[in-house]
């Protein structure tokens, strides 16, 4: 499945998904007005007993009082506001009173006004069956293409789902829902955590002290709260390659790398307000707007690691995978380092596949790196100064087709712009960037985005991917609470339909 169809496609079920739920919401409102027309139809015969409780009533029957009272409760609880409901209240609280005159003065037109509001009711039934009708028809229409549209992603890359799948290991069907949904209270706290502090921060100066203190304290014990639920439940909620490719559709980034460096790839920078997720994580991020990222874990991990969706291989039987994973990836991106499967890796790439899709991303600080690199290459990378930098990436690598490295330092500062209108629109970018909450990863993300244009692969935006990476988490509790308020309140009418609340 290709991007375009990718993004229609989620514009799809997302169209469709909020359309049955205004759909639902209107049946639930057109079904409770129906079950009020159904109990009004013994309005008249009501009001025909409460007239004749009433003229007995006036006649000495004392007996009658508690048949007004009934009929009274039954119009409060039946009837619409107004009309024939005051009418009886009305009726009913003179002759409490003693005013019986009065009350039949009142009820003289009751039969009238039943009529008009059983003609309202239904009315306002018919309007909001249609209403509801209107929504549904349409909504009903969308679920077949949202469907459809579902079952072609899912066969978008279903040759590589059925090679990873055979490496998945096999969880039970519990497990995930189960720790998404403690994610979910995870992320709920974090973001409630986040929010109360930030609100006392910044009004705390406008309340009493006890209030900015609870608020604070509050906050704080919520924000640590959510990270430690969701630093357990995150990584046995996470999905796998095949799961990732199926919810994708489209073909995979290969994201390759030694073992021995997973440790600083799962390191959390420390430079946004508020990050919770490593830089493997933003990275992948940043590489999802090319496709979905996959890797292969280290056998001996207990959990997988957050960032590239996991597979596991057989340490004596990996490369055969590995070769065939190549030939169906769209890019290859391979972070340098040491250990020998990780430069047979690399040189069976530039033996096998297009100069385009193999992207080497080198690592700061790491000796030798340069050298090694050389070795491998017809033609100097002339990498030996970017290597003496530091970072988790110092620079991108990407081959023109007779495979002459390319080096895209990752630099933290944006080049000069040209021109009186670029000029203003990178002080705009510089000034939105001060108010981002951003790590090294964005850098690394802006560099990538150069280094795969210019092998054809143009993707916008990658940087910005990883600055809201780091907040995924806070949005992501947001919206789980507006969606669980959405589902309560729906559930709530439900169950007043149904006459349980």
């Amino acid at each position: 499945m290709s991007s375009r169809l990718r993004a229609f496609a989620r514009l799809v079920t997302a169209v469709t998904v909020v359309m049955v739920y205004v759909a639902l919401q209107l049946a639930v409102s057109a079904g409770m007005d129906l079950r009020a027309a159904v109990r009004f139809h013994q309005a008249p015969a009501r009001a025909a007993a409460f007239t004749a409780a009433l003229n007995r009533y006036s006649g000495g029957d004392a007996s009658a009082r508690a048949e007004l009272a009934q009929d009274d409760a039954w119009f409060a609880k039946h009837a619409p506001s107004g009309g024939s409901r005051s009418t009886v209240s009305a009726a009913a609280a003179d002759a409490d009173q003693g005013r019986v005159g009065s009350a039949r003065q009142r009820v003289a037109g009751l039969a009238e006004q039943v009529a008009r509001d059983q003609a309202g009711l239904d009315r306002r039934l018919d309007s909001s069956g249609a209403t509801a009708l209107s929504w549904a028809a349409p909504a009903a229409a969308l679920l077949v293409p949202a469907l459809w549209l579902r079952r072609r992603r899912r066969s978008g890359a279903a040759e590589v789902v059925a090679l990873v799948s055979r490496f998945a290991p096999r969880q039970p069907r519990w497990r995930r829902p189960l720790f998404l949904a403690a994610s979910g209270v995870g992320s709920t706290f974090f973001t409630a955590g986040f929010f109360a502090v930030t609100t006392a921060q910044r009004q705390g100066y406008k309340m009493p002290p006890e209030a900015m203190v609870l608020l604070l304290v509050g906050g704080l014990l919520a924000l640590g709260a959510g990270i430690l639920i969701l630093r357990y439940t995150r990584p046995r909620s996470a999905r796998g390659a095949a799961q990732a490719l199926l919810a994708d559709g489209r073909q995979p980034v290969l994201f390759l790398r030694s073992f021995a460096d997973d440790g600083t790839g799962a390191q959390v920078d420390d430079m946004a307000a508020v990050n919770i997720h490593s830089r493997e994580e933003q990275l992948a991020a940043v590489l999802g707007a090319v496709g979905p990222v996959i890797a292969v874990g280290d056998p001996e991990e207990p959990l997988p690691l957050l960032g590239a969706a996991r597979f596991y291989l057989p340490r004596d039987d990996w490369q055969p995978t590995v070769l065939r994973l190549m030939e169906l990836s769209q890019l290859i991106v391979l972070r340098l380092g040491f250990g020998e499967g990780l430069w047979w890796e690399v040189e069976r790439a530039r033996a096998t596949q297009p100069a385009r899709k193999l992207i080497l991303l080198v690592p700061g600080g790491v000796p030798g790196l340069a050298e090694r690199l050389d070795e491998q290459l017809a033609t100097l990378s002339r990498l030996a100064w970017v290597t003496l930098r530091d970072g988790w990436i110092s620079a991108v690598i990407t081959f023109d087709p007779e495979w002459t490295p390319v080096v895209h330092p990752v630099e933290a500062v944006a080049g000069t712009a040209r021109g009186v209108l670029a000029r203003a629109w990178s002080r705009v970018k510089r000034a939105s960037l001060a108010m981002t909450p951003y790590t090294p990863i964005y850098f690394v993300g802006r560099t990538l985005q150069a280094a795969l244009a210019s092998v054809g692969v143009r993707k916008r935006r990658m940087a910005w991917r990883a600055a809201f990476a780091t907040q995924t988490s806070l949005w992501t509790g947001f919206a789980l609470v507006t969606a669980l308020a959405l589902l309560l309140w729906l559930a709530y009418r439900t169950l007043q339909l149904l006459g349980l609340a």
